[in-house]
């Protein structure tokens, strides 16, 4: 499947690719295709893995009252 460019289109990156594992230390990926990698790396056999990917958090909402939500 194929994602149009005027959405939110992901990037290659070795960190979420289904292939990987981060490795202990935090700052590469042991990839049983290309070996030990940048999390920044990628290849031609990227593969998404969208559980790998941490969402952005959410704006904080402010700017309402109680009164905005009485009847």
């Amino acid at each position: 499947m194929k994602r149009d460019k005027t959405e939110n289109a992901i990037s290659p990156k070795c960190e979420y690719c289904a292939h990987g594992r981060l490795a202990p230390d935090g700052e590469t990926v042991l990839c049983p295709k290309k070996g030990v990698v940048s999390r920044e790396d990628k290849c031609r056999r990227f593969q998404y893995d969208i559980l790998k990917r941490k969402p952005r958090k959410a704006p904080a909402l402010s700017g309402y009252s109680a009164e905005d939500f009485e009847l």
